[in-house]
């Protein structure tokens, strides 16, 4: 269904503007020498650079890069616009803004390669959403207490009595590891080993990513 024309008044304001912007940059233009499609030419590029600028940073957000070539192309609209409110003789201009306006091509050129071209700055390693809190160590197994037994007349006993069987050490149990940040600490060990040429020890892993000892070690064995 085709959608019917609302008149919006803030897009009939922009348009107003940018059409006084235009005529004002054609007229400095012209009034510099440069005369035919030249002074028509002087505009577009100005509009554009300052559309290129704004665009990269509503892509990419906020960058020196971005923000420089933005006020660039604002202060050549800007003084366009004032230089033609009677601020400037137009019928003699001075020698700096012939200068200008001949050298603005290659600015203009410069710029929008830079902004075309140039690549974005890369995200930074993500976060870990969350932390597991250490488990607590076992607690050792106590011992029964011995019983006393009566006293019984001596006897002797070979040679080879049997020891009493001794208790198993019970092994600490597995610390459970989230996989969100087994990959992100995979992720890390793969940046440290590009930037070192090492593996990265498990000390170094904890410390990375803040986790307790028992931790960076389970994390450690998923990693190898």
């Amino acid at each position: 269904m085709i959608r019917s024309i609302r008149p919006d008044a803030v897009l009939v304001q922009a348009v107003i503007a940018g059409a006084l912007s235009f005529a004002h940059l054609h007229d400095l233009a012209q009034a510099a020498g440069q005369t035919g499609w030249k002074a028509w030419a002087y505009p577009v590029s100005v509009d554009l650079l300052l559309v290129a600028a704004w665009r990269r940073l509503r892509s990419d957000g906020p960058s020196r890069l971005a923000w420089c070539w933005f006020l660039i192309a604002l202060v050549a609209s800007l003084g366009a616009n004032v230089a033609t409110a009677g601020f400037l003789d137009l019928s003699h201009p001075p020698a700096w803004l012939r200068f200008g306006v001949a050298g603005w091509p290659a600015l203009a050129f410069l710029g929008g390669t830079l902004l075309a071209h140039s690549p974005a700055a890369p995200d930074p390693l993500p976060e870990p959403t969350e932390r597991v809190p250490a488990e607590p160590a076992p607690a050792s197994v106590e011992q029964p207490a011995t019983v006393r037994q009566p006293e019984r007349p001596a006897v002797t006993a070979p040679d080879d009595t049997p020891a009493l069987p001794t208790a198993e050490p019970v092994p600490a149990p597995a610390v459970p590891v989230p996989a969100a940040l087994v990959d992100h600490a995979r992720k890390v060990a793969d940046a440290h080993r590009a930037q070192t040429g090492r593996p990265m020890d498990t000390d170094t892993l904890r410390a990375r990513l803040g986790v307790p000892a028992p931790m960076a070690d389970a994390i450690a064995a998923q990693l190898t």
